[in-house]
C-alpha cells in the first residue's frame, strides 16, 4: 500500500524540522518526507493535504484502557479511597469480555484523539491485545505485578507478548510501592537483571504514599526501587508528583523516564507535578492520561494544555515551559519511553505512525504560531485523520477498523454487571 500526502505541513519531531511538502508511505514505513520531487509511482491513495498539519502521532505513555467501564462512577474520591472502595473491588468481577469492550472503547477514543500508541497497565492481557490487533491499534503493555497476583505471571507474559503480534510489545512493571512486598519488589528486580530490561511504575503520587514508604523504608519509593536495583538497566515512573530534588536527580542521572498525568492528579487531589523543574534540568519526559476512572477524559491534547499552563501558575512565569517541549514530550518522548524508537519522528525508514491536525477548525486560528495553537487550542475535534502502522485507522470522524455503535452497545450492556 503506497499512499502520498502532499500541499501538507509537516513537524517532523528530529530536531526542530519543519517542512513544507509531501510524505509518503509504503506499507508500515514512511519512505519520504521532504519538499516534493518527480515520481513515477503507482499510488494506492494520493491525499491532498490542503496545508493541514502532519505530526508523529500522540503517545499516551500511561493508560489503564479497560477502566473506561468506570468513566465518571467514583468521582469523588481521594486516591486512597478512590482504589480501594470503588476501583479494586469492581475490577475484582472484570472478566475477559469485559476487558476486550472496554479496551476497545479506548482504543476508540485515542483514535479519535490522535493517539497511536499507549502505555497500558493492566490484566487480562489476551483480550487487550486482541483488541488492539483487530484495531489495528499499537499497544505497549506494562505490566502491574503487585501483592495482589500477577507477580507469577510476569516473566511469562514478558516472553508472550514480546512475540505477540507487530503492534504489540510489554515492559517489566508492578503496581507501586504500598502494594507490592519487598521480596516481590526484589523478584522484580530479579528479572530487569535477567532480561536487561527497562522497569517502571506508578511513583510518588500522593504526599501520603511517600510519607509511607519513608515509614516502611526511611527513603522515597524512588530510592528505595534504585536500591532494589530495579532501575539498573532503565525504565521509570508515572505520576512523580512529589518528587524530592533527590528524586530528580536519581532520574536525571540515570536516564529514567518521568511521566506526567496532570488531569488525573487534580481530579484525585493528589497534587500537581512541577513539569519545569524536571524539563528544565534536561530529564526525560512523556505524557499519560491515566484511565478513564481517574481523568475521564482520555485526550492527550488536554494534558499538554494542562503540564504547560499548570507550569506557568506554579511559577508565576508565563514562560515556565516551551510549548514545543511539551509536544515532543507528548510524541517523540512517549515512544522512546514505551521503546518504540522507530515511532518516534517522522523520518524515511520510520513507522507510518501519524496524525493529521485540521488547521480550519476556528480553534486553529489565525495561525500565528502552529505549534502553539495545537498545545493551547486544539481538542479531539481538530484531529482529521489517525495512521498507525501505515493504516488509516480514523479519517473525518469516521472509523475503518471499530465498528463504534457495536463497542458501545456491549458496553453499556456488560455496565450492569460491574456497577
Amino acid at each position: 500500500m503506497r499512499i502520498r500526502f502532499y500541499n501538507a505541513r509537516i513537524i517532523t519531531m528530529a530536531d526542530n524540522d519543519f517542512v513544507e511538502g509531501e510524505l509518503w508511505t509504503e506499507d508500515d514505513r514512511i519512505i519520504y518526507v521532504g519538499a516534493g520531487k518527480p515520481n513515477d509511482i503507482s499510488w494506492d491513495r494520493q491525499i491532498d493535504c490542503k496545508r493541514n498539519v502532519l505530526m508523529p502521532g500522540l503517545k499516551n505513555a500511561h493508560t489503564h484502557s479497560a477502566m473506561t467501564f468506570s468513566r465518571s462512577l467514583a468521582d469523588e474520591y481521594s486516591l486512597n479511597d478512590w482504589l480501594f472502595k470503588a476501583i479494586f473491588p469492581r475490577e475484582a468481577k472484570l472478566t475477559p469480555e469485559h476487558v476486550y469492550w472496554y479496551s476497545k472503547l479506548a482504543y476508540a477514543e485515542y483514535l479519535a484523539g490522535g493517539i497511536t500508541s499507549c502505555f497500558d497497565m493492566y490484566f487480562h492481557l489476551n483480550e487487550s491485545a486482541r483488541a488492539a490487533v483487530e484495531t489495528g491499534f499499537r499497544l505497549v503493555f506494562c505490566d502491574s505485578a503487585n501483592d495482589f497476583g500477577g507477580i507469577d505471571e510476569l516473566e511469562d507474559n514478558y516472553n508472550t507478548f514480546n512475540s505477540f503480534d507487530p503492534l504489540v510489545s510489554f515492559r517489566l512493571g508492578f503496581h507501586a510501592e504500598y502494594t507490592t512486598s519487598e521480596k516481590n519488589m526484589k523478584y522484580v528486580s530479579e528479572l530487569a537483571h535477567k532480561y536487561e530490561a527497562p522497569v517502571f511504575t506508578h511513583i510518588s503520587e500522593t504526599r501520603d504514599e511517600v510519607e509511607g514508604c519513608r515509614q516502611r523504608y526511611g527513603v522515597t519509593p524512588a530510592v528505595l526501587i534504585d536500591r532494589l536495583g530495579i532501575f539498573d538497566y532503565g525504565g521509570g515512573g508515572f505520576h512523580c508528583v512529589w518528587f524530592t530534588d533527590e528524586d530528580r536527580e536519581l532520574f536525571r542521572s540515570k536516564g529514567l523516564w518521568s511521566v506526567f498525568n496532570a488531569c488525573s492528579n487534580l481530579k484525585l487531589g493528589s497534587g500537581i507535578t512541577p513539569v519545569y523543574k524536571f524539563m528544565n534540568s534536561d530529564m526525560k519526559v512523556a505524557i499519560g492520561t491515566d484511565g478513564a476512572g481517574s481523568n475521564n477524559s482520555l485526550s492527550m491534547l488536554r494534558e499538554m494544555y494542562l503540564d504547560t499552563v499548570l507550569s506557568n501558575a506554579e511559577t508565576g512565569d508565563a514562560a515556565s515551559v516551551d510549548p514545543l517541549r511539551i509536544l515532543k514530550a507528548g510524541t517523540s518522548g512517549g515512544a522512546l519511553c514505551m521503546g518504540l524508537n522507530d515511532c518516534d519522528v517522522l523520518a524515511a525508514g520510520k513507522k507510518a505512525d501519524i496524525v493529521m491536525i485540521d488547521m480550519k477548525k476556528p480553534s486553529m486560528q489565525p495561525e500565528n504560531n502552529i505549534v502553539r495553537n495545537i498545545v493551547y487550542s486544539a481538542d479531539n475535534s481538530c484531529v482529521k485523520m489517525t495512521m498507525i502502522n501505515g493504516k488509516i485507522l480514523y479519517e473525518n470522524g469516521e472509523y475503518t477498523t471499530v465498528d463504534i455503535d457495536e463497542v458501545i452497545k456491549n458496553c453499556n450492556r456488560m455496565l450492569s454487571e460491574l456497577v
